[in-house]
């Protein structure tokens, strides 16, 4: 059955800041991604020890980034580091958190371990995007906790539609399956393309129109 069209999520209007921990590979992309939906960058904070100049272009129109506290007002935090940067890089991040909702785009890291690093009543959402999202073509499953609201979870969705679809599972432990479906899946389509055009070249074709067939 062919794949579902969504219509791309808007992120709407949201009280408060919102907070990019990581802007990296797939968080610039969504940075870059919030900001063609229309987001003002002054509705941004960005967390990076070291970032692209790019996202140092935005702060003349207004991003903070690297600030030496966080605003009191975050609507939500998107988590967007190195799984194993994790355990070290959230704790501070917590007092501030407050009532924000925390969305993890994070691989393997569960909604219990994010609960553990912030607060047991946040509201969490663990993410799996995968890389196609770094252009805006991918698809994102994502699982929320019981604490996401109604509102939450169409602001979670307009800020995941940076990388192209979403779509909701209610089971957490639906992850690992999407994990490797979407997330691990297509290396080997590209390794099955791979060996096609190989096989193409064995059979007489240029390496260059063998690869573009």
């Amino acid at each position: 059955r062919p794949a579902r069209q969504q219509s791309p999520a808007r992120i709407g209007r949201f009280a408060g800041k919102l907070v990019l921990l990581g802007a990296g590979n797939m968080g610039g992309a969504m940075l870059a991604g919030w900001i063609a939906r229309g987001l003002a960058p002054t509705k941004i904070v960005v967390l990076d020890p070291k970032p692209a100049n790019a996202v140092k272009a935005l702060t003349r129109k207004g991003l903070v980034l690297n600030p030496p506290k966080l605003p009191k007002d975050i609507a939500a935090i998107v988590v967007a580091i190195k799984p194993q940067a994790a355990p070290e890089v959230l704790p501070p991040l917590a007092a501030a958190a407050g009532k924000a909702m925390i969305v993890s785009i994070m691989a393997g890291r569960t909604i219990g371990f994010l609960e553990s690093m912030f607060s047991r009543s946040s509201a969490v959402v663990r993410a799996m995007p995968n890389l196609p999202a770094a252009i805006g073509r991918g698809i994102t499953v994502a699982a929320p906790n019981d604490r996401v609201s109604r509102a939450q979870r169409a602001f979670a969705t307009g800020l995941l539609a940076a990388g192209g679809a979403v779509e909701w599972v209610e089971d957490e432990k639906l992850m690992d399956a999407v994990t490797a479906t979407s997330g691990s899946g297509p290396a080997y389509v590209f390794l099955l393309a791979e060996t096609m055009t190989r096989a193409a070249v064995a059979a007489g074709l240029s390496a260059d129109l063998a690869a573009r067939l």
